[in-house]
């Protein structure tokens, strides 16, 4: 097969996902965000790469919004909201996580493969994507994809879709959102 049939079937795999993803969930997520003081994003490897690019654009969007681990992230206090993304809601450390920001008071939500798993035990709002983890053992969805890319490739599209609905919330354009954008590039 020639790449660009790869890549058609890739786009195929990820319009396939969206009538499988929860509106009313995704609602929870959104209005939970605008409610919440602070955002905190959790994630890791590819799902965590997924989750800097979102907390970006809540930062484009003037959302006082971190990267759960980085030298500057805030400290989580009670009316924040911590999203997880981990297709098997097993990882260890997102698992500790998330009890120290239930411990904390926080909101937890959870942006998962898995709502059954431990992290989705935990958390307060659960979105649950399709797609498989990266060992292929969990999940709904068949994929010609290696390990967790269908997942992680829809929650990168989720999350922007939540930032679309976040600007028609608060009417908000792409003009007055690219003011926020790093100008020492």
């Amino acid at each position: 097969m020639e790449t660009t049939q790869y890549l058609a079937k890739v786009v195929e795999e990820l319009r396939q996902t969206v009538h499988l993803i929860s509106d009313s969930e995704a609602e929870k997520l959104v209005n939970q965000i605008l409610e919440s003081k602070k955002i905190f994003v959790a994630g890791a490897g590819r799902s965590g790469f997924m989750g800097k690019s979102f907390v970006m654009r809540m930062m484009h969007m003037g959302i006082d919004a971190y990267v759960v681990g980085e030298t500057v992230t805030a400290n989580l206090e009670k009316d924040d909201l911590l999203i997880i993304g981990s297709g098997s809601g097993e990882t260890k450390t997102l698992v500790a996580i998330a009890e120290k920001a239930k411990s904390l008071g926080g909101t937890v939500a959870a942006v998962t493969i898995s709502p059954e798993s431990t992290i989705g035990k935990l958390a307060d709002i659960i979105v649950k994507l399709p797609g498989v983890t990266k060992d292929q053992s969990q999940g709904d969805y068949k994929t010609i994809q290696p390990m967790g890319s269908l997942f992680e490739q829809t929650m990168l599209l989720f999350y922007d879709a939540l930032i679309l609905r976040f600007m028609e919330k608060k009417g908000l354009d792409t003009n007055k959102m690219y003011g926020k954008h790093a100008n020492l590039e």
